[in-house]
């Protein structure tokens, strides 16, 4: 833990922002405390340095697990929003083909690593699924209305988790510099101690 003076001193400056106007929470999150003086927090938590450090440390577990939550729901986002952009294009593109009076020739999946042609002429509606193996049709200008709706609900909701992931690791990175402030601090009492007791000794 020789590094860990310089590293609280770095990211000091980093979080300052974060620790001039202190949140409670961000949806369900909880905000971490910057401290300043190791001294008041311990008083404050009622705890000594062992249970302080073991109290952050599960902190950081239950921030880490959160972490894995979000990143998950953003993969799924990230993964839905070209999909429904994919669906968006098929939907424009039947509708431009009905009206240029053009047949389109498509090649759709039947089974796993089976496909077959079709041509489809002057359709009026389409099939969307809407999950849990529930699928309802839509006439074109419907489907693209719901689809668009979709569309910028899924993109709201990335914003939203990348705005959580950004405060999640502000509140890591928070708790980690915690973690060195109070480990230095009981290092500099102990010497203190130490020092106090040798000149006892001596004198």
């Amino acid at each position: 833990m020789a590094s860990a003076s310089a590293e609280t001193a770095s990211s000091s400056s980093q979080i300052a922002t974060a620790a001039a106007s202190p949140t409670t929470e961000r949806r369900g999150i909880p905000a971490a405390q910057f401290v300043e003086d190791v001294q008041t927090f311990l008083s404050q938590l009622g705890l000594d340095v062992n249970s302080a450090l073991a109290f952050l440390q599960e902190r950081l577990q239950q921030y880490k697990l959160v972490e894995m939550k979000l990143l998950a729901q953003q993969r799924d986002l990230q993964a839905k929003i070209p999909d429904i952009e994919k669906c968006l294009d098929i939907v424009a593109t039947l509708q431009a083909k009905k009206e240029g009076g053009e047949a389109l020739t498509a090649d759709f999946e039947v089974s796993e690593g089976i496909f077959s042609r079709a041509c489809i002429e002057d359709t009026d509606s389409v099939c969307l699924w809407l999950g849990a193996n529930v699928m309802l049709e839509y006439s074109c200008d419907e489907a693209t209305v719901l689809l668009q709706k979709n569309l910028e609900n899924a993109k709201a909701s990335l914003e939203v988790l990348i705005a959580d992931l950004q405060f999640l690791r502000d509140q890591v990175t928070i708790t980690q510099v915690t973690v060195a402030r109070v480990y230095n601090w009981d290092v500099h009492q102990r010497r203190i101690r130490q020092a106090a007791a040798a000149a006892a000794n001596e004198s």
